[in-house]
Formats: C-alpha cells, structure tokens, sequence
C-alpha cells in the first residue's frame, strides 16, 4: 500500500508519540521514511541485505532514542538520516576491519541495478536537490556528497580538504541548513 508523503511537522508528531511508546505510530513513521533512509544505507553499503539489516537496527534505535529528539527547526529526516547514516558507516567499518584482521580481500560486487521503486523515489526529488547542490560551493558541494553520499567521515573529509575537523563540522552544518532553506523554497 502506498503512503502519502509526511510533512516535517507530522514526521517530528510521529517520532513524538514513538517517545511515548506507540507502535502505531512508529509503524506509520517506517512507512514513511524507510525508503529514504534504506537508500541512504544501501548507496554507503552497497549491498542490499546488510543494507536492510541496517535499516532495521535504524528503527531500533530510534524506537530507544525518540525521547532524546527535540523539534528544533531542521528536518527530522536529517535526524533520521544521521542515524542511518552513522549505522551505516558503523557497518561498513566493522567489516572492513573484520576483513583487515582475516587479510579477506573484497568481493566483486554486482552491478545491480535499481528498481522501479527506488527510481520513483530518487527522481522525486532529484532535481530539487540537484539545483540546492548547485547554489553551494563547490567546496561545501563536494563535502557534502562526500559525507551524505559516499559515507565519508568527517575527519576523513577535513583531512582531504587539507583543513580543521571543526571546520568541516561547521562546513556541512551551514551547507545543510542552506539546503534545506533551498528545498523549502
């Protein structure tokens, strides 16, 4: 069954009644934004079945965590997607070391190619954000791909831009905000 998009303000009333222990309303919440938030752990994992192990750890964690989130004007999808994206990074880690420790080299992954389901979801916002990604500098642009995208962290990120981690951080918090000052335009 299809779902209507959310607005931010019902996505942060869902994560609300979460905090109050709802299952309802975190089953309504995971119908919402696990699509995006599957996409962010599949494009840092790209494989399909740890990125759906993720997902779920995800919900775990924001079923733990929702009394913890504060309604502070930024998108409550960016919280969700942090967290995606942190397990994400996480995972990918621990099987890099894993493979490190047993000097396993990586597989060859298949090129698999999307769905119709994760195209329809991509080309929603597609171009909005390509344009957004545009207004910024390229600098800050690439930061953010970097981070959001390819699941770079940020200390690996300020150390290829050749500056402070701080910097970085502040980097990718004001590209974020003039984002989302873009998308809701």
């Amino acid at each position: 069954m299809a779902h209507r998009p959310r607005t931010p303000t019902e996505i942060e009333t869902l994560i609300a009644r979460c905090a109050l222990g709802e299952r309802a309303a975190m089953d309504a919440l995971y119908a919402a934004t696990s699509a995006k938030l599957f996409g962010i752990c599949l494009r840092v994992l790209n494989d399909r079945s740890a990125a759906e192990d993720v997902l779920q750890e995800v919900y775990v964690k924001v079923w733990h965590a929702s009394d913890r989130y504060a309604a502070n004007g930024l998108s409550p999808i960016t919280w969700l997607a942090t967290i995606a994206r942190n397990a994400a990074i996480d995972r990918r880690r621990t099987r890099s070391r894993r493979r490190e420790e047993s000097g396993e080299s990586l597989p060859e992954m298949p090129d698999r190619a999307p769905t119709p389901e994760t195209v329809a979801i991509a080309a929603s916002d597609a171009a909005r954000i390509a344009a957004c990604m545009e207004e910024l500098e390229a600098s800050r642009a690439e930061a953010v791909r970097g981070a959001y995208l390819d699941g770079r962290s940020y200390a690996e990120l300020a150390r290829a831009a050749g500056i402070p981690l701080n910097t970085m951080r502040t980097w990718l918090r004001r590209a974020l905000i003039s984002l989302r000052e873009c998308m809701a335009r």
